[in-house]
């Protein structure tokens, strides 16, 4: 047997996928669990990949004419009280405030105090108090369309928190739209989720699949809920994006009316649409290997890190010149529509230890100089997507054209390989017996690894749905866009079926 090689990682992905992920966060200092249960700090490096995306995903919301705005953290228990299935979805996830101070409790202690004669609920989401600020600011067809986005933090109750993928209190973007009918508004849904399928693929450089939500996995109020759909390496779904058509049921609960054209009021018709903080989850577990994060140089927070070698002072006097050169090269570079950034790591660590450290982090390219790359007029840069000893030597004429053409490379690689490993695990299926073999775990000391996507038929009956779920922890992801109507038998109970859609574990 050959000897197992050492990664930075471990363990590594195959032999415990969960751990790996945790791992990996650590390793690359992205953030760490808050002495807060179920909550987390984001460090600088994953909160610049969040900056990153808070920028990229703003400039997309203003070409599409959305504006910001920002809401109260506080909502009054009557406002989720008037949309009957809004509460009932979000019940048990909420936070209420009910005490408005602290006083002493006279054995050297604090107690609430000041009940408060409403209960406050702590945000899970915002439709039901923005529609209170949208019944105000509508008022005529002419005030049409709404078009407001806000960033923000909202909190969930959760029982198993994972960073990134599942937290207490997590970042997020909510877009939410008022519209005079509901062809307007349907398109405004769909818009915003190609947004959403477009910013996942050309930025994150991850494939998605776009697809309509059934009645039991929609959001709670909403008409029709749209999602993308992204595989992960352990195989399993992230729904990295949902997109909302609320028809009339939040206009109507919130008092959202407007005089029409020929004079009378009606309800409005409205959306909403969001992604979060699992964006960052979702990078981790699409790109990421046994040493490291790998990210995509289009959404990464530096994109070259400088590793000056020297012994003396002499040595770095000649090395830290030319390291000034190529700092000098890259200002007010832009790669595609990126700022360029580049860092320098000359800590008092050796040559190893530094480049360790950035492949864990996961920044797309190094650059080594030493005496020698000095001497030849060359540095040495190597490629996050390759193997960690693999280096080209790179003149200093060619270095800027060299990074630039080789950032585009990486994005398109790494994009290239997510695509192939969901297309390897994504088939049809159309037998009960396969189905339930696709999703049966491989081995016991892996119970979360399986078989990926399966295309198959469903009839479109709840119960089939809900037996799938409590047999499997398998749910329909989604019913694709991309898939045409066929003539099929459904997977559980083998009735006529007009559709596939996509069944998965999920997170």
């Amino acid at each position: 047997m050959s000897k197992k090689e050492r990664t930075a990682i471990e363990p590594t992905r195959e032999e415990n996928y969960a751990e790996w992920y945790q791992q990996v966060i650590k390793a690359a200092d992205l953030a760490e669990n808050s002495e807060v249960r179920g909550c987390m700090v984001i460090k600088p490096w994953g909160y610049a990949i969040w900056e990153n995306i808070q920028h990229v995903l703003d400039g997309m919301f203003r070409e599409t004419g959305h504006r910001n705005a920002y809401f109260p953290i506080f909502i009054p228990k009557s406002y989720f009280e008037k949309e009957a299935e809004h509460v009932e979805g979000f019940a048990k996830e909420c936070a209420v405030v009910t005490h408005s101070r602290l006083e002493d409790d006279g054995h050297g202690g604090l107690k609430a105090a000041g009940e408060l004669t409403e209960p406050y609920i702590v945000r899970p989401t915002s439709e039901t108090i923005i529609g209170a600020s949208f019944a105000k600011w509508v008022n005529s067809y002419r005030d049409l369309p709404l078009l407001i986005n806000q960033w923000a933090n909202v909190v969930r109750r959760e029982m198993r928190t994972r960073l990134f993928l599942r937290t207490s209190e997590f970042l997020w973007q909510e877009g939410h739209t008022v519209h005079e009918t509901p062809e307007e508004a349907m398109e405004e849904t769909m818009q915003m989720l190609e947004v959403y399928a477009r910013f996942a693929a050309d930025y994150l450089a991850i494939p998605v699949i776009k697809g309509e939500k059934t009645e039991g996995e929609k959001f709670p109020g909403a008409v029709n809920t749209y999602s993308i759909e992204a595989m992960m390496q352990d195989k399993k779904a992230l729904q990295s994006g949902t997109s909302h058509f609320l028809g009339q049921n939040f206009a109507r609960s919130s008092n959202i009316r407007y005089q029409n054209r020929e004079g009378e009021f009606d309800y409005a018709w409205t959306t909403s649409w969001g992604v979060s903080t699992r964006l960052i989850g979702a990078l981790i577990m699409a790109h990421s290997d046994d040493n490291g994060l790998v990210l995509p140089p289009k959404i990464a927070p530096a994109h070259l890190v400088i590793l000056p070698i020297y012994r003396d002072e002499k040595e770095k006097e000649a090395v830290m010149a030319v390291v000034k050169q190529v700092q000098e090269m890259f200002k007010g570079t832009w790669f595609e529509d990126v700022h360029l950034y580049t860092e320098l790591d000359d800590r008092e660590l050796t040559g190893s230890e530094r480049n360790w450290h950035w492949i864990k982090k996961g920044i797309p390219l190094r650059m080594e100089i030493g005496p020698r790359d000095v001497a030849s007029g060359k540095v040495m840069i190597a490629r996050r997507d390759q193997g960690p000893r693999d280096k080209v030597a790179v003149e200093m004429a060619q270095i800027k054209d060299y990074v630039l053409k080789t950032l585009a490379e990486i994005q398109a690689n790494i994009y290239a390989k997510a695509l192939k490993f969901q297309q390897d695990n994504t088939i049809k299926i159309d037998d009960n017996k396969a189905f339930y073999k696709y999703f049966t775990p491989k081995n016991e000391e892996q119970p979360e690894i399986h078989g990926g996507f399966a295309l198959s038929h469903w009839c479109g009956d709840a119960a089939c749905e809900e037996k799938i779920k409590e047999d499997l922890k398998v749910t329909v992801r989604c019913i694709p866009f991309d898939v045409a109507e066929e003539d099929g038998n459904c997977i559980s109970c083998g009735k006529a079926s007009k559709r596939r859609v996509v069944f998965a574990k999920s997170y």
